[in-house]
């Protein structure tokens, strides 16, 4: 079917990169210094859009990470003990280090990620902030939170986060650690380190003590390395489904406490009464926000029959008008994909939904000549057997697969492994209610999808994962109650390394 394009050019508007320094190297950050590796060892960070290095980064092995837990669990003591009052002055003043440095931050994390840089700018820094303002709240209220009259923290604490939302992470999972008096060793992803080491600078900027939070770069090796350490009690870990379970395997009997966030294959539900052009905003906001590096991306569009050609050619229409390229340029919409490897997979799944049958579209766009891109695409003609609907592709990439009743939709949104989001769109309140009721999703979105704010819990069912992050619910990860046993493991690392 022929269609209207009508498309306006736009002129470039970069954002400047004189904003950020970026130094040709960087080392570990322990114990409130900036370290060489232990063995030497370094890797580069490219940034995705142009495939051009940005700087060479220290890779943390086995004795940097017993070194990094080493200061964590000696600087617990003294944090711990700290009122809590005390411990949110430091964490105001990070919200506040985060805000100042914004624009700054924004262009280094839309360089290292590919990520567009207005949705680093109005998205990934006012909500890291935002997560830091509302955990120095809590940090002296903790007796309050709903989880024993005598909560106390746990320890040291070892976080992997994920390259998708490089900072935003960092302040999921820093930020209740710190209120709740524990101590962090955190370990970003291998391609997009640099935030956070911008971070631990905001850290010592803040004046925090030493050891409070610690910094190791590295790849999955790393990662593992601090996930097994006997000095880390709590571990965090936002990522794959499949490294998930393999950090649950590592962790299982050793008595550390876990919280995993985990994959997603969002359903976004479009019923016959939701208003189309609103509709189509939120289908577009669910899968093509930071290319689909999103693990509640909406990946799944369920669209009821009698309106599903409605619904198609607006979708299309709209995907016309997306503009793909530049990350640093403000009219950006669709930035570059994060990785090869991640492009690489993408690719591979894309290929197998065509071989399997379904209609593959994506609008015309001239994509850059250097760097990894790809163009949004929607699939039609999908069944819940095809790899497309079952796997979690993490990229620009919508299945559209088409109900009649409402137990249909239900039905086919709870046939997944996964159990992160879900989206519902009608004019009717009783039948957003009904809907939600069934989903076995832990965020479900009414009209509006991608939705976050720091007092709000979030995390999924099944394969998604376990435990939640955001709100009062947050802080329960990073607490001991008084009913309890004590962590007598903890105790006695902590002799030991006195």
């Amino acid at each position: 079917m022929a269609m209207d394009k009508q498309t306006f050019e736009y002129a470039p508007a970069p954002e400047s990169r004189a904003v950020v320094d970026i130094a040709p190297a960087y080392g570990l950050y322990i114990d409130g210094e900036f370290t060489d590796a232990a063995d030497g060892k370094v890797f580069k960070t490219i940034s995705p859009a142009s495939e051009e290095v940005l700087s060479e980064v220290a890779q943390a092995g086995p004795e940097d990470v017993d070194r990094a837990v080493k200061a964590a669990r000696k600087a617990f003591e003294k944090w711990s003990a700290l009122p809590g009052s005390e411990r949110a002055k430091y964490l105001f003043r990070i919200a506040r280090i985060l805000q100042e440095r914004s624009r700054e931050l924004a262009v280094l994390e839309s360089l290292d990620n590919g990520k567009p840089i207005r949705e680093s700018r109005d998205f990934d820094l006012p909500t890291a902030a935002a997560h830091f303002f509302y955990y120095a709240g809590w940090a002296d209220k903790l007796q309050y939170a709903g989880f024993g009259p005598a909560p106390r923290p746990i320890g040291a604490a070892g976080q992997v986060i994920p390259w998708n939302f490089p900072l935003m992470m960092l302040a999921w999972k820093i930020a209740p650690a710190l209120a709740t008096g524990n101590t962090v060793v955190l370990k970003p992803a291998e391609t997009t380190p640099l935030s956070a080491l911008f971070f631990a600078d905001i850290c010592r900027q803040a004046g925090l003590p030493k050891g409070v939070v610690n910094i190791l770069t590295g790849d999955g090796s790393t990662g593992a390395e601090l996930v097994s350490h006997p000095g880390v009690d709590k571990v965090a870990f936002t990522g794959s489904t499949e490294v998930g379970k393999a950090i649950a395997r590592a962790v299982a009997g050793t008595g550390k406490k876990l919280s995993l966030e985990l994959g997603g294959k969002a359903a976004n539900i479009v019923f016959d009464d939701a208003p189309v052009d609103q509709a189509v905003e939120g289908i577009v906001n669910g899968i093509f926000f930071n290319q689909g590096h999103v693990c509640c991306a909406g990946s799944r569009l369920l669209v009821q029959e009698s309106v599903a050609d409605e619904v198609l050619d607006s979708l299309k229409r709209r995907m016309s008008t997306l503009r793909v390229g530049d990350p640093l340029d403000k009219n950006t919409d669709i930035g570059a994909i994060n990785s090869a490897e991640q492009l690489g997979r993408i690719r591979a799944l894309t290929e197998a939904g065509e071989a399997e049958g379904a209609d593959r579209w994506s609008p015309e766009c001239e994509l850059p000549s250097n760097g990894f891109w790809f163009r949004p695409t929607v699939f039609t003609g999908v069944t819940q057997a095809h790899r497309i609907a079952r796997e979690e592709i993490f990229g620009p990439v919508l299945s559209v697969l088409t109900f009649r009743t409402p137990a249909e939709a239900v039905e086919k949104a709870n046939n997944t492994p996964y159990g992160l989001s879900a989206g519902i769109w009608t004019e009717k309140g009783s039948r957003i209610l009904w809907t939600a009721d069934k989903l076995r999703a832990g965020v479900v979105w009414a009209n509006t999808f991608n939705k976050f704010d720091p007092s709000s819990p979030f995390g999924g069912y099944k394969e998604s994962g376990y435990g939640r992050e955001g709100g009062r619910h947050g802080l329960e990860a990073y607490l001991a109650t008084a009913a309890e046993p004590s962590n007598e493991r903890s105790e006695r690392e902590s002799e030991r390394d006195r």
